[in-house]
Formats: C-alpha cells, structure tokens, sequence
C-alpha cells in the first residue's frame, strides 16, 4: 500500500514540478495538459448514459447495444500450447453476452511484442481494439497519434470510470503525458506468485539435503543431481540437474549480485541510477558463474531452446530436479504432473527462498498494471469498440476471469463461499476454459480466487515468500524529451545486450578479453545518454517521496 500512495505522490509532484519550470509558451501548453486532466476527472464523476443511433442506453451492462456488431481484435495467443484462447468457453460468454462478434486476429505469444509492435507502428492493421504488445511506457504509439483517447467517450464507460475514481494511484499512471487516458489495464497480483526457485523436494530427500540458500551450496546441489541415480531407473545418466527457461536466468541469479537484471536500471542506497547490464564487477561476475554452469554441463547446451513444455515433460519423466517460473506453476503445472506427487509437499516440487552470494538473495516484483488495451483511431467502430472495452473490464466480467462460470469451474456454498469444482482443480482444463484471459482481455489477477485453486501447502510458500519480493523500477512519467532518447537509443542497447549475454554464457566470447570491449559499446550506443535521463527521472521520484 505505501509504495502505491508513493507512486501517486509521485505523480502530482511531477505534474506541479513541470508547471513551475515552464517558460511562456510551454506554460500555455501545459496549462491545457491541466484542463485535459480536469476534464477527465469531471468525466469519471459525472459519467453519463448515452444513448446510441438506435436509442438503446448502454449502463454498463450486458448487452452493450442494442444492434449488436463485430469488432476485430488485435491480440496474443495463450502462453499454453494447446489452448484456443479465442474459443474458450469464459471468452467466449464475455463476447455472446455483451452482443458483440469477435474477428480475432491473434499472434503467437512468444512472438506478439515484435510482431505486434511492427504492425502498429507501421499503420498497417484494420484491428479495432488492440492488445498494447509493451505497455506503451514511453508513450510511443500514444505520440504517434494511433488510439483513441478514451476520456473523450467516458459517457460511454461507466464501468471504466467507476474503476478509476476508485483506484486513483492507476488513474495517474494510465494519464498520458497530454492528460489524456488511452488504454484499458488489467491487474497483477504484484506482489504474490511471482517468479521464485523450485526444487523436487523427493530429489533434496534422497540427497539428504535442504533447499540451498548460497550460490555454493546451489552449485554442489546440482553437481548432486547431475552425478546420482535421483529417479531410481537404474541409470544415472538421464537426469538434467536443472531446467529453467532462459528468460528468468536474470531473476533467478542478478539478484544474488547484487543486480535486478529484470528492471534493467537501478538505483544505490545514495540514489545513484545504473544500468545492470553494464556493471563493470557484478554483471562480470554474474555472466562467469552462468558460464561455468554451463562448462559443466549444469546449464545445458540448448538452454536458450528449453520452453515450458519441455519443462513440463521433463518434470512428469521424473528427470529433472530444480526449476524456476512464475509462482503459479509450482502445484499447477510441475507438481502435478510428477508420477509420485499425492498432493502434498513432501512429493512436490516446492518454492524456496532467493539464492544469496556477496549480496542477499530476493525476487524482484512486477508492477500492477498489466494487458493493456486500446482503441484503434482507424477503427470505424470507435463507440463500439469503447464500450466493450468498458463491460470486458466490469466486475461482472473480472468474476468470469478469476472464477469461471458458476456450476462448472466454481460452486458457491451456503455461507457464500466459493470453492472450484473438481474440473475447475485441474490446470489444464481450467486454461482451456479460458481462466484469467489476459492475452485476449483486460483481466485483473485474484489472489483470493489463485490461494483457493491451488494446493494448501502452496498458498503457504507463496505467503512465506512475499518477504523476500523488492519493488521493481517504478513507473515514472518521461518528458517528451526523455522519451525522445529513450526511444532512439534503448532498442538496440537491448539488442546488444541480448546478443552478448548469450555469447559470454556460451564461450563463444571470451568474458575476460572481450567484456572490456563490451562496455565501450554500450557507450557508443549511448547508454550514457538514457542512464541520465533514468537517474533525473529518479530523482523526481526520490523527491516524491520526500
């Protein structure tokens, strides 16, 4: 709660800040970037029901209009192989009660930040509603002139207004620099089933050993794991020590760094902001330990191919002991396919504290807002279009992505509590179904509906590892200026990086005679440039929270 009072703090301080140190001309622009945000909060109180061509007043509920339509949507296949997000079953009674056909234009998961960002920016989509690919936080298709300035059409969205008035720390940080609102959000639980380290806790009893707590000590677990017969098949050979998808490698080892590698940019104790990437010590030291991981064979060759599938089916073999994924999956996707697991976390692959090495060990949090969407300005379905925006954001349709429908993935008992049916318990019907839609709609995360889904012993671990969760980089407002140098400058720092990580941890270059020269590329990609424009946007935030 406090570090969302800040944010909010945060905010207004900004806003009073840029006022005050505008000359005459720019203090005329801003004075209309005020009046825009006045004219917001008047929309959000005093919302209206507007009636359409038909004469049918939409009040926030089903159905949206009273001639019906088809809007085409712009969004992301499921992270699950195998599930038809667009045609699951909770989806699929959002759209038929809100009267609205959907014309999906869905790109794969793994590949919709690139793809979809392209064909945004390019002009080149007759998409109505779209699914943001990266949040937008520079503000770049909002500058560019390509969604809907939804605050426009607020007599349209009851729904979205009503939930605004009521969470003001995500009004400010939905308002565009112009005091504008663009985009429909949805809602992680940012501090509970975060990302952690997993381990087979039948594989730590056989080595008669505890989950490991330093980087050593993880080290000599896997070195175990490796050399032993843990599955009890008579071949000792078989076992992959540890399967982890290259993505978390940075939230599973920065930390133990001293680095949040997830961020990308920090700040020190004296509010000095740095780029982890390219610490000169912390960053070196990290890509050597992730190099002799993998000289050993403890990181696998392929590491950059491993998927969550492939995880999975390691998992349900019984050949691999450690894992790391979003919290979610410990009970939900790898205990439960273990052949031995009988729901408990004697037989399960449990969570464990963050690794610590020179610095203390912990997992780094996710920012609330998430699964953004907007309204296309080519669309010729605007009003549509921001109404149903409006009602797949509503409460009534946020109980569909949390529960599922009453009767066949959730009951409610006597006394008003709701437990899930025994279909509802199994994982991979309950995606199928479509629960927690994000990819395809502004779904807001329950921790409430996920502590009662999954296994006891797992709400547990998950309450016991909110301690070791630190903020992430805050959300911070950029001047016009500021997202200028970012948006020039950030891709292809985060190209080069991605490109070198990969070639250090691999071999394929030599991290003593080449980080030198790695270092003095990211200077001449201008890192300098962006690390000061982060470190004066923390110091409006330092001073925020003053």
């Amino acid at each position: 709660m406090r570090k969302r009072l800040l944010s909010g703090m945060l905010v207004l301080a900004m806003t009073m800040g840029t006022v005050a140190g505008c000359g005459i001309n720019d203090g005329a622009k801003n004075d209309d970037k005020l009046a825009n945000t006045d004219l917001v909060d008047n929309a959000i109180r005093n919302a209206e029901q507007v009636e359409d061509a038909s004469g049918y007043v939409y009040r926030g509920k089903a159905p949206i209009t009273k001639d019906g339509g088809t809007l085409k949507i712009l969004a992301q296949t499921s992270n699950y192989s195998g599930v038809d997000i667009a045609n699951a079953p909770i989806v699929k009674k959002v759209f038929k009660e809100a009267g609205v056909e959907p014309d999906w234009q869905l790109i794969d998961y793994d590949n919709y930040e690139e793809k979809a960002a392209s064909i945004i920016s390019s002009g080149d989509t007759d998409a109505d509603i779209i699914k943001i690919p990266d949040n937008d936080p520079n503000q770049v298709y909002i500058k560019s002139g390509l969604f809907v300035p939804l605050d426009e059409f607020f007599d349209y969205m009851p729904n979205f207004t009503k939930w605004l008035s009521e969470n003001p720390v995500e009004k400010a940080e939905l308002t565009a620099e112009d005091g504008h609102i663009y985009y429909v959000s949805g809602i992680n639980v940012a501090d509970d089933y975060q990302p952690c380290l997993m381990f087979n806790q039948v594989w730590l009893d056989k080595a008669g050993m505890k989950a490991p707590e330093t980087l050593d000590d993880f080290v000599e677990l896997l070195r175990y794991f490796r050399d032993n017969d843990m599955n009890d098949n008579g071949d000792a050979t078989d076992e992959i020590p540890m399967s982890v998808m290259a993505e978390f490698l940075p939230y599973m080892f920065g930390p133990a760094f001293g680095l949040d590698l997830v961020s990308g940019f920090q700040a020190d104790d004296d509010g000095n902001v740095t780029y982890a990437y390219a610490d000169s010590e912390n960053y070196k030291e990290y890509l050597k330990f992730l190099n002799g991981l993998y000289e050993e064979g403890l990181l696998e060759k392929n590491y950059t191919d491993v998927d969550r599938d492939e995880v999975i089916e390691r998992i349900s073999k019984d050949i691999t002991g450690v894992a790391f994924d979003y919290s979610w999956a410990m009970s939900m996707m790898y205990s439960n396919v273990l052949p031995y697991y009988d729901g408990t976390a004697a037989t399960a692959f449990v969570g464990a504290a963050p690794l610590s090495g020179e610095y203390e060990g912990f997992y780094v949090g996710r920012n609330a807002l998430s699964g953004m969407f907007g309204v296309s300005t080519q669309s010729y379905r605007i009003e549509l279009a921001v109404k149903f925006l409006d009602y797949a954001m509503s409460e009534h349709c946020q109980e569909y992505y949390q529960w599922g429908i009453e009767g066949e993935s959730y009951v409610v008992n006597d006394d008003g509590s709701r437990e899930y049916t025994e279909k509802g318990k199994d994982n991979d019907w309950l995606q199928q179904f479509g629960i927690n839609p994000a990819f395809v709609l502004p779904a807001a995360q329950s921790v409430e509906a996920t502590d009662i889904l999954v296994a006891d012993w797992h709400a547990q671990i998950n309450r016991e590892l909110r301690k070791y969760i630190k903020d992430p980089w805050p959300d911070i407002y950029a001047t016009s200026k500021e997202s200028d140098t970012v948006n020039l400058y950030m891709e292809d720092i985060q190209n080069k990086v991605n490109k070198s990580s990969d070639d250090f941890i691999t071999g394929k270059m030599d991290i003593e005679e080449k980080f030198d020269d790695y270092l003095d590329e990211l200077d001449k990609l201008k890192l300098d440039e962006v690390v000061e424009v982060k470190q004066a946007q923390y110091k409006r935030y330092l001073k925020a929270l003053k």
